[in-house]
């Protein structure tokens, strides 16, 4: 399994925000296209006004066409410039998660 890990730091005080519009309308369209979504959660300690949330896929060919089909959608590319134009997140970070033999995911 391929784990996509995405952290989200959001500008002071637009935590609240970023999380309504995006259950809202990104969330339906991500489920939709990408499929597994293994958790979304935000922090209660350490680095603050963060948000994670986690994909899951076979390998790195799924996630390829998964992610390449979202990002054609046209109801994505609006609520990607929805967001981005809300100015809710500061700073993303992304790594890609390989599971080990043993790993129950």
């Amino acid at each position: 399994m391929l784990v996509d890990l995405r952290t989200y730091t959001m500008v002071p005080g637009r935590l609240k925000a970023f999380l309504e519009l995006y259950e809202r309308e990104g969330l339906p369209i991500q489920q939709k296209h990408l499929g597994n979504l293994l958790g979304y959660f935000v922090t209660e300690t350490g680095d603050l006004n963060q948000v994670v949330h986690m994909w899951g896929y076979e390998d790195a060919a799924e996630r390829e066409a998964r992610r390449t089909a979202m990002e054609n959608d046209p109801e994505w590319i609006a609520y990607r410039k929805k967001s981005a134009d809300a100015g809710n997140v500061q700073h993303q970070t992304n790594k890609l998660l390989r599971s080990t033999s043993f790993s129950p995911l």
